[in-house]
Formats: C-alpha cells, sequence, structure tokens
C-alpha cells in the first residue's frame, strides 16, 4: 500500500492520525517564525472541519477576487497591449 493509498479515502481532518495533526498544526504555528523569536505570534483556536474549509477557502477567494481583481486577466493585459 503507498501513502497515498492510505490518505486517499479520509475526507476530513478527524480522519487523520492524531500525529499527523499534531504536526500540522506546529508547521503552521511555527513556519514563520524566525528561530529566536521569543514567543509565538500565531495561534490555532480550533480545526476546521472540511466543510467550514472549504467555506474559508470560498470566502478567501472572494476577498482576494474583490482585493485585486481576477489576476489571469492582468497578467495577461499587458500582451494584449503589446
Amino acid at each position: 500500500m503507498t501513502l497515498y493509498a492510505f490518505y486517499s479515502d479520509m475526507r476530513d481532518i478527524y480522519q487523520c492520525p492524531h500525529p499527523l495533526v499534531q504536526r500540522l498544526q506546529h508547521y503552521f504555528l511555527t513556519y514563520k517564525e524566525a528561530p529566536d523569536a521569543p514567543k509565538p505570534t500565531t495561534e490555532i483556536t480550533h480545526i476546521y472541519d472540511r466543510g467550514e474549509a472549504y467555506d474559508v477557502i470560498r470566502r478567501s477567494q472572494e476577498d482576494y477576487h474583490k482585493h485585486f481583481g481576477d489576476l489571469k486577466q492582468s497578467l495577461l493585459a499587458p500582451l494584449r497591449d503589446s
């Protein structure tokens, strides 16, 4: 069995082994921290289930598009203007 096969049936974070969830939490809590940072600046208040995570992603994409517009069109515009 490959690693991908092991995880392929999981549809929610709560189906993942707890050590994997702990590693993910550690990553998101520390990946931007300076090695000598006096105290953490990030916290995880709770873990989203699948539905809530999809909702957060959707709302983030909407916010991005409101703020930056259509990135693809912005990148292609200079090519069309030349």
